[in-house]
C-alpha cells in the first residue's frame, strides 16, 4: 500500500475510534465474503465492521488515544465501531461468532480502557435499552400506583370513620328516644292523695 493510501487509512480508522462510543477487536481468519457481509448486515445500523492490518490500526489507536488494544492486534484483526447500542451490537457479534467458528471476539475497547472478551459476553448478555426502559417505566408506573392507594386510603379511612360516627349517632338517637318515650309511659302516676 502506498504511504498516502496508509495514511488514508490510519486517519479513517483513527476517526471511527474517536467516533464510536465501543470498539469490539475481533479475528475473521476463514470467513467467506459472504459471511462478512451477513456479519455486516446483521449488525445493522449500530456498528461498522472494518477489517484492517495491526500496524495500521495501532497507529489508528495511538491517534485516537485509545490504549490497550496491543495485546488483540494479532493475526487477522477486524474491528466492529459501535455508534448505536452497545449491547445489540455486542449480541450480534457473540450470535455470529456462537454459529460461525472462524469469527473469534478478542476484547474491546469503551469508556476510556479495554475490555476482555468476558467484559463483551458481558454487554451482550444485558437487555437492550429499550427493554429496560420499559420495564424501568412499568416498575415506576407499579410504584407510582401504590403511592395513589396509599395516598387515597387515609381519605377512604376517614370518610369510612364518619360514616360510621353518623351511623352511630343516628342510632344512638333513635335508640334512645323510644326509650325515653316508653318510661313516661308506664312510669307510676303519683297518687294525689299522698300529697294533701
Amino acid at each position: 500500500m502506498a504511504r498516502p493510501e496508509k495514511v488514508a487509512v490510519v486517519e479513517d480508522i483513527a476517526e471511527r475510534f474517536r467516533g464510536s462510543s465501543a470498539s469490539v477487536v475481533t479475528e475473521y481468519r476463514g470467513l467467506s465474503m459472504a459471511q462478512l457481509t451477513t456479519l455486516r448486515r446483521s449488525l445493522g445500523d449500530t456498528a461498522s465492521y472494518r477489517v484492517a492490518k495491526n500496524t495500521l490500526v495501532k497507529r489508528a489507536a495511538q491517534d485516537a488515544g485509545v490504549q490497550g488494544l496491543d495485546e488483540m492486534l494479532v493475526g487477522p484483526t477486524a474491528i466492529a465501531f459501535i455508534t448505536g447500542e452497545i449491547v445489540d451490537a455486542a449480541k450480534a457479534l457473540r450470535d455470529f461468532s456462537k454459529t460461525n467458528q472462524a469469527l473469534v471476539i478478542k476484547g474491546g475497547y469503551m469508556d476510556g480502557r479495554p475490555l476482555t472478551v468476558a467484559e463483551v459476553n458481558q454487554l451482550a448478555d444485558l437487555e437492550s435499552r429499550e427493554v429496560l426502559l420499559a420495564k424501568l417505566a412499568g416498575a415506576m408506573k407499579a410504584n407510582l400506583s401504590k403511592a395513589a392507594a396509599l395516598f387515597a386510603a387515609p381519605a377512604s379511612q376517614v370518610a369510612r370513620l364518619a360514616q360510621a360516627l353518623v351511623d352511630k349517632r343516628a342510632e344512638e338517637e333513635g335508640g334512645s328516644a323510644p326509650a325515653a318515650a316508653d318510661t313516661s309511659e308506664t312510669a307510676p302516676e303519683a297518687p294525689a292523695d299522698a300529697e294533701g
